[in-house]
C-alpha cells in the first residue's frame, strides 16, 4: 500500500511539471471529445456490467461451504452496492459487500470478510500476472523510457515477484494448514475468559469457514476460470473505449493489455469519490509509453475511471434505496463493517 501510495504521488508530481512546463490545451481535448465514437463507449458499458456478475457467481462458489444454494439476485445486488460504496467512501466501502451479503444470506459477517480475502487474493493473482506480460513486452521492445517511468517499471517488477510469491504462500496455507492454523489461534486464545474466550473461537472458526471453498480442486478452478473471464470482461470494456478514440489514439490490443495491466497496478490507491491512481497511471503510461498527447491521455483515463468505476453509482443508489439504505448507512455500514 505504500509503494502504492509513493508510485501514484510520483504520477502526479510528472503530470503537475508537464502542465506547469506548457499548459493544457482545452481545445484539442474537446476536439478529442467531438472526435469519439461514442457507440463504441456504449458497448462499453456491456463488459462492464458482466463484470459484476461474475464477481457475484465467484463469491457463489466461495459461499458453497456455508451455503449450498446461495441466492445470486442477493450477491449481484449485494456486489453493486458494494462497489458503489467503494467509489463514494474509497476503501472503507470495500466491507459494505460482505457484510450485506452476510445479512442477506444469513452467513457469519466473519466468513464474508474471509471470502473478501480470498476474492483480494485472486484478482492480485490475475492483476501480477498482467503486469508480468506488460513489463516483459515493454522490456522487449527496446524503447527508451523516461526516468519516471522507469521507476515505476522497476517497482512493478518488484512488486509482481512479492505479490505471486504471497498469493502462493497464501493459497497453500488456506488449502493445507487452514485447521491447523484455527487450532493453533485457539490454543493461544486460552488466556481469555470463558465468555470472551468463546467468542474469540466462534470468530476464528468462521473465519476459517470462509476460506474452506480453497480446498476443493473443482471449486478452485472454478474461481481460477471466473477470474480470468472477469479480467477479459474488463480488457474487452478498455479495448471499446480505445476504439471509441480510434484515429486520435491507436492502441493495439496488446498495448490495450499493457496499459490495463499499469492501471491495476495504480488502482491501489482508491480516493473517496475522486478514485486515485487510476487516472494518474493511465494518463502516464499513455503520455510516456504510447506517446499520446497530454489532453488526449486524460480524456482517455477519466473515460477509464468513470466506466470501470462512476457509472455503477446510480444503480447502486437505486439497488440501495430500494433496500432501505441511504447515504448515511451506506457509510455507516462500511466504518462499521471495517
Amino acid at each position: 500500500m505504500i509503494g502504492g501510495v509513493l508510485a501514484v504521488i510520483a504520477v502526479i508530481w510528472i503530470l503537475h511539471v508537464r502542465l506547469a512546463a506548457r499548459g493544457f490545451d482545452w481545445a484539442l481535448a474537446g476536439a478529442g471529445l467531438m472526435r469519439l465514437r461514442w457507440i463504441w463507449l456504449l458497448t462499453s458499458l456491456v463488459p462492464i456490467a458482466g463484470t459484476y456478475a461474475v464477481r457475484a457467481l465467484r463469491w457463489a462458489v466461495f459461499l458453497k461451504p456455508l451455503k449450498a444454494r446461495p441466492s445470486l439476485s442477493n450477491l449481484l445486488s449485494a456486489t453493486v452496492i458494494g462497489f458503489t460504496a467503494i467509489t463514494l467512501f474509497g476503501r472503507a466501502g470495500d466491507f459494505v459487500r460482505p457484510y450485506l451479503i452476510s445479512v442477506k444470506e444469513e452467513v457469519p459477517v466473519t466468513s464474508q470478510i474471509a471470502t473478501w480475502v480470498l476474492e483480494r487474493v485472486f484478482d492480485l493473482l490475475m492483476a501480477s500476472l498482467l503486469l508480468a506480460f506488460a513489463l516483459a513486452r515493454v522490456q522487449a521492445w527496446g524503447v527508451s523510457l523516461g526516468p519516471t517511468l522507469s521507476w515505476v517499471l522497476a517497482f512493478g517488477g518488484r512488486f509482481v515477484g512479492c505479490s505471486c510469491l504471497a498469493v502462493l504462500v497464501l493459497l497453500v496455507s488456506m488449502r493445507h494448514f487452514a485447521e491447523p492454523v484455527r487450532r493453533w489461534l485457539v490454543a493461544t486464545m486460552g488466556f481469555l475468559p470463558e465468555a470472551h474466550f468463546r467468542k474469540a473461537e466462534k470468530l476464528i472458526t468462521t473465519f476459517v469457514q470462509g476460506v474452506e471453498s480453497t480446498r476443493s480442486d473443482a471449486a478452485l478452478l472454478t474461481v481460477l476460470a471466473y477470474s480470468v473471464v472477469e479480467w477479459g470482461l474488463i480488457a474487452a470494456c478498455y479495448w471499446c473505449v480505445a476504439r471509441a478514440f480510434a484515429g486520435n489514439v491507436d492502441l493495439s490490443f496488446v498495448n490495450v493489455l499493457i496499459l490495463m495491466a499499469f492501471v491495476a497496478f495504480g488502482g491501489v490507491v482508491q480516493v473517496p469519490g475522486v478514485g486515485g491512481g487510476t487516472q494518474v497511471v493511465a494518463a502516464l503510461v499513455l503520455t510516456e509509453l504510447f506517446g499520446v498527447p497530454l489532453e488526449l491521455a486524460t480524456t482517455f483515463a477519466l473515460l477509464i475511471w468513470l466506466l470501470t468505476f462512476v457509472v455503477i453509482v446510480p444503480v447502486g443508489l437505486g439497488m440501495a434505496v430500494k433496500e432501505g439504505l441511504d447515504w448515511r448507512s451506506l457509510r455507516r455500514l462500511g466504518e462499521g463493517a471495517s
